[in-house]
């Protein structure tokens, strides 16, 4: 909802505003109306409305005079002036003075419906491209451009900083007011970065007020929340943001994985890739079933997460590909980071289950049940499918069980015939549509995302940028600058 103050000298013109329009409707609350512009600008001050409507004339302070303030402060904050003076140049200075409407007293309540929707178009599109601008920022953790967005109110000495990934179902939570102690404010910027989840930067004044109180989270309603660590400089925060990531991917592992701290504990995973290497090395494949069954249980029972599952990966990685060279040359084990792996893979059952095919394969020297022709029949099929279906969520597991192929020799089939993994295969697919779309349509980049198989935007934008060397917005841009667009 976008928080909305009413200041008037005239209580019955406040009244009338109140009534002239559907605030609900259109996503507007009202959290304060004043007849003292003083006392109008203490309140800004405090909550920092997205909306003033304000009377032109008043015997304090001018509405204009109170917009002059508001915005050297939040240049952010919007006003709708509302005057029983008809004055040309009345409207002409408020409108100078950024007044997004000048309406005249009494409201033509004709009107007020269809100003009210352009109104909501206005703030959400604002609150698109700025959260666009936050992003890049975030993701770049330029100390100057990361100033523009996050507040900063007291020009105190020192902050601390620390990020929250949350996954999110239901209504918006006032993140700041959650997790706010007494006399130890905390100011939080909310980040959307997906459908259902969502980035929140907390800056305090105060490291102890940013030390806790995780129960309040969960008992409003939030199932996954990863937390990371907390930093004092503004160039800390994409590494406190691939903390976040990483606390909140233990979902990736238990679906209902609450509020999760970052605290990685790889020395706990080293037993495992241990075990993986002797199996490897002493060729004992009789014990792959047992591995693997006990390294769920293993994972489950030490409350190991994202952190030691990107090092299990990569360590079994390097194992097989250095003992297996030849045997696993055109199988799609690579090195991949956290957000790579849970694209590729379900949860971490399906991870395991790969690994468990791997290892099966070398013990059974890559026997195949088809005959080669049939097995080609069947992998072009599954392309075609691919081709048709890449807008939606693919996994590797899935595809080779529909189509009748094992995933591993699914794997050697990509690079035979395609030249290509099957996750290089895919990208390649959806960043194509992706260029596309933002070409040829005005499609927001949240749109786009999702009609090309990306739920998360945050994710979206790093593989783009991979692929690209830029992000969506700065590629749309590019393009219309080129073609001279708006």
């Amino acid at each position: 909802m976008y928080k909305v103050m009413i200041v008037d000298d005239e209580s019955w013109a406040i009244r009338g505003i109140r009534s002239a329009f559907d605030w609900d409707k259109y996503g507007f609350e009202i959290i304060g109306q004043f007849t003292s512009a003083y006392k109008a600008w203490d309140a800004i001050q405090e909550a920092k409305p997205d909306l003033v409507f304000t009377d032109i004339r008043m015997p304090d302070i001018t509405g204009l005079d109170l917009m002059k303030r508001a915005k050297e402060q939040d240049p952010d904050m919007e006003f709708v002036i509302v005057s029983g003076y008809a004055e040309f140049q009345y409207a002409q200075e408020a409108l100078r003075h950024g007044a997004l409407n000048y309406f005249l007293k009494p409201l033509d309540i004709d009107l007020a419906d269809a100003f009210m929707a352009k109104l909501a178009l206005h703030f959400a599109q604002r609150s698109t491209a700025r959260n666009h601008l936050l992003l890049d920022a975030l993701t770049s953790s330029d100390p100057n451009e990361l100033k523009r967005f996050l507040p900063h109110p007291n020009d105190a000495a020192i902050y601390y900083y620390r990020v929250l990934v949350i996954h999110v179902e239901g209504e918006h939570k006032d993140f700041g007011k959650l997790m706010s102690m007494e006399e130890k404010p905390v100011h939080a910027v909310e980040v959307e970065a997906g459908t259902r989840k969502r980035l929140i930067v907390l800056i305090s004044e105060h490291r102890d007020g940013l030390e806790g109180h995780w129960d309040k989270l969960v008992q409003a309603g939030i199932y996954t929340v990863g937390i990371s660590s907390i930093g004092s400089q503004l160039h800390h925060m994409s590494k406190l943001m691939k903390e976040a990531d990483l606390s909140a991917s233990q979902a990736f592992l238990d679906a209902a994985a609450g509020a999760v701290l970052y605290e990685p504990k790889l020395h706990l995973a080293k037993p495992c890739i241990d075990e993986l290497y002797r199996i490897i090395q002493e060729s004992q494949f009789d014990d792959i079933d047992g591995y693997m069954n006990g390294l769920q249980a293993y994972f489950r029972d030490h409350r190991l997460g994202m952190c030691e599952v990107v090092y299990l990966w990569n360590q079994a990685v390097g194992i097989l590909t250095n003992a297996y060279a030849m045997e696993l040359q055109d199988m799609e084990l690579e090195f991949l980071n956290y957000a790579e792996i849970q694209d590729r893979f379900e949860c971490f059952e399906s991870l395991c289950g790969f690994l468990r095919d791997v290892l099966t394969s070398i013990r059974q020297g890559n026997s195949r049940s088809l005959q080669e022709g049939n097995i080609l029949s069947c992998f072009n099929r599954m392309i075609a499918y691919i081709d048709g279906h890449f807008d939606q969520k693919l996994y590797l597991k899935d595809l080779s069980a529909q189509f009748f192929i094992n995933q591993v020799y699914c794997c050697q089939l990509f690079k035979k015939n395609l030249g290509k993994t099957f996750s290089e295969y895919i990208s390649e697919l959806r960043i194509k549509k992706a260029r596309k779309l933002l070409k040829q349509t005005n499609l927001s980049i949240e749109e786009i995302a999702i009609q090309t198989g990306y739920v998360e935007y945050y994710y979206f934008n790093k593989v783009f940028k991979k692929h690209c060397g830029m992000t969506p917005a700065k590629f749309r841009k590019s393009e219309q600058g080129r073609s001279g667009g708006p």
